[in-house]
């Protein structure tokens, strides 16, 4: 499997992550270690989690994944093993992420109680790249960088990276580390797929300028891409299914947001070019995605083995300029599925 290397910073990875966001839930560990074999034997060596896993966050099942990720992280040579994780953003307005009594915030205090527990939990002293969940745009960045700044100085943390984040908060994390010296984010992961190109309009201009890698999640659009959802279909433990039964306000709303006629449409496309390219729809969408100069690992995730084959089949394929054409045109003619 080909490298990249995350923006000016020395981590080189696997053009494909493991997303590890069910592991816990819909996903129990003999599976997720099963998984993870799986994706180290095809040379995946960068894996993703997050305090707040598995999806959706609840309290029953919340620190779940990092648990099981560093359960499984003692088998394997440590060195050998790129290891990211996120700790919460804040928890007032949009989101009330179920630990530390809902009240996070990305000052020094939640800092260091999230990266003291991920450590615990990933049975390691130290994260290859840990990342700001969600920002918060009306608490200085000078705060934030800094504490993170000193994680690294402590040889806690290797490198930074923010995730949901827009353009004004990229570019102003970045001026903030170069007026004081702060480490800087050498990522950005972010929903980015074929039913959501808007990381184009903006990110990815920014990302070419000041070397940021986009590390994309998401590449199948949720799942909907996979078509599982056509035809008004909600599987069993599907993402959006979960979401509409037993997610939040935010959760029910990305149902719709995530599946339209818009969406579907696209979707229906786009199979039937796979089909065309003999293609597995997965594998397809996640060869589209690990093809743009700005990104350096498409996160894909899997229930079972047997899900991963088709991302991890992405590898071996490179989609001519005629295909990278047929798919601009069928985005093209829906603009903006999900708004």
């Amino acid at each position: 499997m080909d490298k990249r290397r995350i923006g000016k910073s020395g981590l080189v990875v696997s053009e494909i992550c493991l997303g590890t966001m069910t592991f816990g839930s819909s996903c129990d560990e003999a599976e997720a270690f099963r998984i993870m074999d799986s994706a180290v034997e095809a040379g995946i060596d960068f894996f993703d989690t997050a305090e707040i896993y598995p999806v959706p966050p609840t309290e029953e099942y919340v620190h779940e994944t990092e648990r099981i990720v560093g359960k499984w992280l003692q088998q394997q040579d440590r060195d050998s093993i790129i290891i990211a994780t996120k700790f919460c953003g804040p928890g007032h307005g949009w989101f009330v992420p179920p630990v530390r009594t809902g009240r996070t915030s990305i000052d020094a205090h939640h800092i260091r109680k999230a990266i003291e527990g991920s450590l615990q939990r990933l049975n390691t002293d130290y994260i290859d790249l840990y990342q700001t969940h969600w920002p918060d745009h009306d608490f200085p960045y000078e705060h934030t960088l800094e504490t993170l700044s000193d994680l690294i100085a402590e040889g806690k943390v290797r490198y930074l990276g923010s995730s949901n984040e827009n353009p004004w908060g990229t570019m102003k994390a970045l001026a903030v580390s170069e007026r004081y010296g702060f480490a800087r984010y050498e990522s950005i992961q972010n929903n980015f797929s074929l039913i959501n190109r808007r990381f184009e309009d903006a990110l990815a201009e920014i990302c070419r300028r000041e070397q940021i890698s986009l590390l994309p999640y998401s590449p199948l659009g949720g799942g909907v891409l996979t078509g599982k959802y056509n035809h008004g279909e909600f599987p069993e433990n599907a993402r959006f299914t979960l979401y509409r039964d037993v997610g939040g306000e935010r959760q029910k709303a990305q149902v719709q947001r995530f599946i339209n006629d818009r969406s579907l449409q696209t979707t229906a496309e786009v199979s039937s070019l796979a089909q065309t390219l003999d293609l597995d729809v997965t594998t397809l969408a996640v060869a589209w995605s690990k093809q743009h100069d700005f990104v350096a690992s498409t996160i894909v995730g899997a229930n079972t083995t047997a899900q991963l084959a088709a991302s991890l089949a992405a590898a071996d394929v490179h989609l001519n300029a005629d295909s990278m054409q047929q798919l601009d045109e069928i985005t093209q003619r829906y603009p903006y599925p999900l708004g």
